[in-house]
């Protein structure tokens, strides 16, 4: 990791900090709830950052899929395994306003250079996009996880790596249906990783 993007690292850090007082406070009943939720960096925290990292710049020119780019934090993980490894990131967002935070922080950390930003509904765009993915990190609302999947599923790469994020909170119920799905797919498999808010890491190997 170069200073640049250890900095917005570091601001990340600091702002997930001061979102984690917020959302107790929301618990606490001083603020409301769904207005705090939306408006906190929900990341994927260090530990769940260096492992996709790690995972992706192990691979060659790879197209990195992120559906959920939120605040942009694991972003910056992909974009510099994207830069290190020749390939590219493909972010998916909802929300403009957190997209347009992830793009201004890729700026600051160097990197916009290696991550197409894209804002809509996650499964059209899924869809839209062509065959050749080859790592993707699914980390949006838990409702979408099993759609999202149905439509990534059939641009994999043989090879390719899939990472869902919180399969143990906050949406135990949800995660089980997404197990289930990714691992009921041909040629698929798939094992729970006790990291960050647990994670199911699956491989697609189409030979």
């Amino acid at each position: 990791m170069d200073q640049a993007i250890a900095d917005v690292l570091a601001i990340y850090d600091a702002r997930m900090a001061d979102d984690m007082r917020k959302m107790k406070a929301a618990r606490d009943g001083q603020a409301s709830f769904d207005e705090v939720r939306d408006q906190v960096l929900l990341a994927v925290g260090p530990e769940t950052g260096r492992l996709i990292n790690i995972l992706a710049r192990g691979m060659t020119a790879p197209t990195i899929l992120e559906l959920g780019t939120s605040y942009g934090y694991s972003g910056i993980w992909l974009a510099e395994a994207a830069r290190a490894s020749g390939g590219r990131l493909i972010t998916m967002e909802k929300a403009d306003y957190k997209a347009n935070y992830a793009r201004e922080m890729s700026v600051k950390a160097g990197l916009a250079d290696h991550v197409d930003f894209r804002v809509g509904d996650a499964v059209q765009m899924i869809r839209d996009l062509p065959h050749g993915v080859d790592f993707v990190l699914v980390d949006l609302w838990k409702d979408l996880y099993v759609p999202c999947l149905e439509a990534f599923y059939p641009k994999l790469n043989p090879g390719a790596v899939i990472v869902a994020d919180n399969m143990r909170q906050p949406d135990p119920v949800e995660a089980a249906k997404y197990q289930a799905a990714v691992r009921a797919m041909p040629k698929m498999t798939s094992i729970p990783v006790p990291v960050g808010s647990g994670l199911e890491i699956s491989r697609f190997d189409a030979a």
